[in-house]
């Protein structure tokens, strides 16, 4: 559980509860169903409309991401590495066949079968990138439903507003339904902004950096698989891992 993510939640929520109450407001004012189905099935509606399904399921799949990362597969990586330059050394490229049956992903197998069946290093490289391009394109397409999300929202709550003041307009010879209507319009908008700002950006934002760290592993991978193929894993393999081993 990454708890970071869930201070935070909490913390914007109670900076808006708290803020409210020291103005002398009652927080409860805050909870409208109705303009946050408004907001929200009206937000999603949108990003529907844009988005294939399947990129869509995606993207709300990744969301458990922001409570609970991926485990941080470098350390692993890094002894992939150092397994397979000791195995190059004393057995050479094709004993490397071995380690692509447990290889951890679908990615690091295909490297080591584009190794073992001698592929030209510089064809296997260029192989090795378009498999990256076409993961991260797909990763970033899942990503962006939630920065489409918080561009959507804030207009979403406008036009809840706009509703709420209708509802007022059209019943103004009926004061006692004035207030559901005023509340709903300001609600809505409070809704609208407050999810973009303080939820789907943040989650966009989020992502994309897991995105970018699982991108960097497969470049360190695709750039060692070339060093094998190429007979230079020996110098340099060294550097790789510094490299894979770094923060970002």
């Amino acid at each position: 559980m990454d708890w970071s993510s869930v201070a935070g939640l909490l913390l914007a929520l109670a900076g808006l509860v708290v803020g409210m109450a020291l103005e002398g407001g009652n927080p409860s004012s805050l909870v409208q169903p109705a303009a946050f189905a408004i907001v929200v099935v009206g937000t999603f509606g949108a990003v529907l409309l844009q988005t294939r399904p399947a990129t869509l399921r995606r993207g709300v799949l990744m969301l458990r991401w922001v409570f609970r990362p991926p485990k941080d597969s470098r350390i692993l990586l890094a002894r992939d590495i150092q397994a397979w330059n000791q195995t190059i050394r004393r057995e050479g490229p094709l004993a490397l066949e071995r380690h692509m049956a447990g290889a951890r992903n679908v990615f690091l197998a295909k490297g080591l079968r584009m190794v073992i069946d001698g592929i030209n290093p510089d064809k296997l490289r260029q192989l090795l990138d378009t498999e990256i391009t076409a993961f991260e394109t797909a990763e970033r397409q899942a990503v962006r439903i939630w920065e489409s999300a918080a561009g959507y929202s804030p207009t979403i709550g406008i036009l809840g507003a706009v509703l709420g003041l209708i509802h007022v307009m059209e019943n103004l010879t009926d004061p006692s339904r004035l207030g559901p209507g005023i509340a709903v319009a300001f609600v809505s908008t409070i809704y609208g902004v407050g999810l973009a700002n303080l939820f789907f950006y943040p989650v966009a934002n989020k992502l994309k950096n897991i995105v970018i760290a699982q991108v960097h592993q497969q470049e360190i991978a695709a750039a060692v698989f070339h060093d094998i193929a190429s007979g230079d894993f020996s110098r340099i393999m060294d550097e790789r891992i510094a490299t894979l081993m770094q923060d970002y």
